[in-house]
């Protein structure tokens, strides 16, 4: 009993984490459970167009995993309780919508039952009837299918909504990424708060109220040693500016420290949050790459617009060296080396946070893998057992990896705007 009343908090913890991801699983009947229960569903085959989502496919822990990871239009609570959020949708030749995911009419796994405007929502995410019939008004979705297509060479995956039983193909939001990640550009673009925009917002206000305290408290105590909240802070300010600043930057560091403190806190609050298995945590903002390449960005903005003449100098033509050497070798790789630099700045961090995600997510799946997907109590008590200490041995490892990736962040970034502003050396 000691054992669990020392470590009470980190298995509340486990078994939330096994709770919301089973949350997210239980939803609808298995085809074969679908008759025996009188369940009104369609079977898979009455499509042409796919296998129907309202049939719960065979579990898979890697498709589960990808899913709890991605972002949403919606945030899903429990069951079939989400907390909408605003979409702001804007189509070609039809104009802006604005409209909530409660327009939807979501219901388990984030699939909604009513189009809005030519809208729809497919796992949580808009998407666009692309039949024109449908760009305005309402209709009644009863069912989604997905399916494999061959397009411009590649295998993609197709949803389509079933409507007045008739298959309807669906466009995804664009991306603008030239089908680089699997996106493109579609009928329709998305600027909706996602779970992760929500997430964002959340973090940064938390932190507003924060500092702002802090900054209050420092006022009313000035002269006078730091306690509570102010004195919790003050090691981690204290350590960016004095071990991160001032070391990597030199003399010219000031003028960095409230950029470098900002994005240690930002990350780091996005990956204390993100590990909380319920409301409003579990999102995997700083495990999205677009989220890491815009904060890389930032960095690359600054370091190129702080950069002296001596720093450009031994970037575009480096002194001392050989003109054939540094016209054909030098030159090439150092200009190479400044987008290199954003690019495993932002590759880590994605990474990082993605990868603890998806291995705790794998953990907890051992309860349905090793249950058969609940038909065995045995097999899901054993994976039960396994999960546990796995989950909790990775959230601890997670836990130093927040701080860890914070950290490694904020001292690359010092170390590109010490490069940039360095003086030469006689």
């Amino acid at each position: 009993m000691t054992v669990f009343r020392k470590y009470w908090i980190a298995l509340v913890f486990s078994g939330l984490s096994a709770f919301s991801f089973a949350q997210d699983h239980h939803g609808a009947p298995a085809a074969g459970q679908a008759a025996q229960t009188g369940h009104s569903e369609p079977a898979a085959h009455e499509y042409a167009c796919g296998h129907s989502l309202s049939i719960e496919p065979e579990f898979n822990a890697g498709d589960l995993a990808v899913h709890h990871i991605s972002d949403a239009n919606a945030i899903h609570i429990v069951g079939d309780v989400y907390l909408h959020l605003p979409c702001i949708l804007y189509a070609p030749g039809h104009g802006w919508t604005f409209t909530t995911t409660a327009a939807f009419h979501p219901h388990h796994h984030g699939n909604g039952t009513r189009s809005k405007d030519g809208y729809v929502l497919v796992h949580g995410s808009v998407m666009r009837l692309q039949n024109p019939a449908y760009a305005s008004g309402e209709q009644e979705i009863s069912d989604y299918t997905h399916e494999e297509i061959e397009s411009d060479g590649k295998i993609k995956t197709r949803y389509n909504a079933i409507i007045n039983g008739q298959c309807e193909p669906l466009d995804a939001k664009t991306t603008y990424d030239g089908g680089v990640m699997g996106g493109g550009v579609t009928s329709f673009s998305d600027f909706s708060i996602t779970r992760n925009v929500f997430t964002m917002l959340l973090t940064a206000i938390l932190l507003f109220i924060l500092f702002w305290s802090a900054a209050r408290a420092s006022v009313r105590r000035r002269g006078e040693a730091p306690k509570g909240l102010l004195n919790f802070l003050e090691p981690f300010i204290t350590f960016i500016r004095d071990e991160v600043a001032k070391p990597s930057i030199g003399p010219k560091y000031e003028r960095y420290v409230p950029y470098l403190l900002a994005i240690f806190f930002f990350i780091l609050g996005l990956n204390l949050i993100g590990q909380m298995p319920f409301f409003p945590g579990s999102a995997n903002v700083t495990g999205n790459i677009s989220v890491t390449i815009v904060l890389a960005v930032i960095t690359f903005i600054i370091t190129t617009v702080s950069g002296n003449k001596h720093y450009w100098s031994h970037v575009l033509w480096m002194p001392g060296v050989p003109t054939a050497l540094k016209l054909f070798i030098i030159t090439p790789i150092e200009v190479l080396g400044l987008f290199l630099k954003p690019f495993t700045l932002l590759l880590r961090l994605f990474a990082n946070i993605a990868a603890g995600h998806i291995v705790i997510l794998s953990f907890v799946s051992l309860i349905f893998i090793f249950g058969g997907a609940g038909e065995s109590l045995n097999g899901s008590i054993a994976g039960i057992i396994a999960s546990i200490p796995l989950t909790l041995f990775m959230m601890a490892l997670e836990l130093l990896v927040a701080f860890l990736q914070a950290y490694i962040f904020t001292m690359l970034s010092a170390v590109y705007f010490g490069t940039a502003v360095e003086e030469a050396h006689h």
